[in-house]
């Protein structure tokens, strides 16, 4: 066979940041390197951005279909489940791979008889579309069911969706996501001044309030400490209002969204990242709700040394092995968050010990090449299983 054509789906790509984006990013050139032929299909997020684009030689299309879905507006729809099956039918993919965080799938579950081809679909998170009002009422049965094979990032995703769906048990698997090692030597663990990072989009399932509840009760016995939280959303303005009825505006820095190269550096600086997610899932602005996956932050935290405080909400305990890299708490506990980060602030060789931990168990578990090598390795098997079963 000639070289792969592979469709890379995903609902946001640069320079849309997040976990989803960092990591597509990071994906995209190694396959491309490993001789696929691409295309990336896209929304066009926040951003006013042409619909035709390149990201490393590779061409990326952009369509409203968040828009179109959120505010079921039929006549676009239409035109852009026209513009898709076009797409499909010029490319000739021999497989898609779709990323599944928003209803998004939707146009290419009603596009794939304008060119069949096998279908890989990796779930970032549990989804339960809500909005009937654009057909997607069942899409997530139907992009279960219409998959060639079924990915996720966590045990905990892949579980629940076989928990529901018995059937995909024997077409499915955990690919954890992977982080790019570096030749980069974290700084030690500085105590003084104390340093807590958050970083995530300003969502509630985030519990970025709940930090700050949880600063708040231990600002007494650490006054020199600071909280810094790192990222943009809608919750913005609520969060800093919190803030500053507690008395913490001195103390409280929203840097607001950094671009994903200055993570690294930035979560060096730090003394603990903190991951305070809710399980509790969350209606979305454009009508379906989410919970948590496995965030990257939590590996590129561990990356550089940094002990980890999480809630034991969704796959964060497969990213953080309690005691060992990190603690974990229950979720919607600011006592218990407090608790932690003072506990590690005061522990101070125990906190670098976890550090330390967390760094070696990325190298070895969650390198990106690692990540990249699994999706290849699964890319062959079904594109060879479509060509002997035509």
């Amino acid at each position: 066979m000639n070289k792969v054509r592979l469709l890379y789906w995903t609902p946001f790509f640069l320079p849309d940041v997040g976990g989803m984006e960092t990591l597509v990013a990071k994906i995209l050139p190694r396959l491309r390197q490993r001789d696929y032929e691409l295309i990336v299909v896209t929304s066009h997020g926040k951003y006013d951005i042409p619909d035709e684009t390149e990201y490393c030689g590779i061409p990326v299309y952009r369509f409203h279909t968040r828009k179109a879905l959120g505010k079921g507006n039929l006549p676009e729809i239409l035109k852009i489940k026209q513009k898709v099956a076009q797409l499909k039918q010029s490319f000739r993919p021999h497989l898609t791979h779709i990323h599944i965080s928003d209803p998004s799938a939707f146009f290419h579950v009603n596009t794939q008889s304008a060119h069949p081809a096998p279908t890989l679909s990796t779930f970032h998170s549990l989804l339960s579309f809500q909005n009937a009002a654009n057909g997607s009422a069942g899409l997530l049965a139907k992009i279960i069911s219409s998959a060639d094979f079924v990915s996720t990032v966590s045990g905990y995703v892949l579980n629940e969706i076989c928990r529901s769906s018995p059937e995909v048990r024997g077409r499915s698997s955990v690919i954890y996501n992977g982080v790019e090692l570096s030749d980069i030597v974290p700084e030690p663990l500085s105590f003084d001044p104390p340093r807590i990072v958050c970083i995530g989009r300003l969502v509630r399932k985030k519990g970025f309030d709940l930090a700050i509840g949880a600063f708040h009760a231990i600002r007494a016995r650490f006054p020199q400490a600071r909280l810094t939280i790192i990222g943009d959303g809608p919750l913005r303005a609520e969060l800093t209002q919190q803030a500053a009825a507690l008395g913490l505006s001195d103390t409280v820095e929203f840097m607001g969204e950094v671009k994903p190269e200055d993570v690294c550096s930035l979560l060096g600086r730090s003394t603990v990242a903190v991951l305070p997610s809710r399980h509790v899932q969350e209606k979305g602005s454009d009508g379906f709700m989410f919970s948590e996956g496995f965030p990257m932050v939590a590996l590129e935290a561990a990356l550089m040394g940094r002990p980890i405080i999480a809630t034991r909400v969704g796959g964060l305990p497969e990213a953080v092995v309690h005691n060992q890299t990190g603690l974990l708490v229950e979720e919607e506990n600011i006592q218990a968050l407090a608790d932690a980060i003072a506990y590690l602030l005061t522990s101070r060789d125990t906190a670098v010990s976890m550090g330390r931990s967390g760094r070696l168990r990325v190298m070895d578990t969650f390198d990106l090449e690692k990540c990249v090598d699994s999706y290849d390795s699964l890319y062959q098997r079904l594109v060879q299983g479509a060509a002997r079963n035509p």
